[in-house]
């Protein structure tokens, strides 16, 4: 069996594809209707088929945490389902303390300014596709400079050594980035 290219499993990860501002609805949806737009949308973020993206309980958690406002006679309107998606993001890397920071600057008595949030997600969503082609890129590099490491000490043989120095170095330039948004948080939010 042909090994897949790291091209073929960036491709595979569908990184481009979002929940755009035109794809969520402009009526209020109840809980279960939110869940679905995320199982509908976001399915392909799944690391495993039996992942949940969003449950009732996280929700409502979210709510009691003051991440989210309070639904209005149990309906979700578009700046909730925003907030979610941000949240849904930023909760694999970031801590709830540290997203509750962020949402604090656009979550004030229980009310979001609906432009200025719309206008966060529509740069966010742009800076995203950029951020992709630099992401392919910085990989192709890191598996150059990797390539050239694992010559010098005879390891080329061993594709298990490769992908398991791969899987560490990607984890590190991760850890780099995480560190990095925290020390944002710290300094210049809080």
């Amino acid at each position: 069996m042909k090994e897949k290219t790291l091209n073929e499993m960036i491709k595979e990860l569908e990184l481009g594809e979002s929940i755009e501002l035109s794809s969520i609805p402009n009526i209020d949806l109840y809980m279960d209707q939110v869940i679905t737009l995320f199982e509908n949308k976001l399915t392909h973020t799944k690391r495993n088929k039996e992942d949940k993206l969003l449950t009732k309980t996280m929700i409502n958690n979210y709510t009691k945490d003051k991440l989210l406002m309070p639904a209005t006679k149990k309906k979700y309107t578009k700046e909730h389902i925003i907030l979610m998606i941000l949240l849904y993001e930023l909760k694999h890397i970031l801590t709830i303390g540290d997203i509750k920071e962020l949402f604090r600057m656009i979550i004030k008595d229980d009310t979001v300014d609906a432009k200025k949030l719309t206008s966060i997600y529509q740069i966010y969503l742009n800076c995203k596709v950029k951020a992709i082609e630099t992401f392919e890129t910085s990989v192709d590099k890191t598996t150059q400079t990797l390539t050239e490491e694992i010559s010098k000490m005879d390891l080329s043989e061993d594709t298990k050594i490769q992908n398991m120095l791969l899987a560490i170095i990607l984890t590190e330039k991760a850890t780099y980035y995480k560190r990095l948004a925290e020390k944002i948080i710290d300094e210049k939010i809080k």
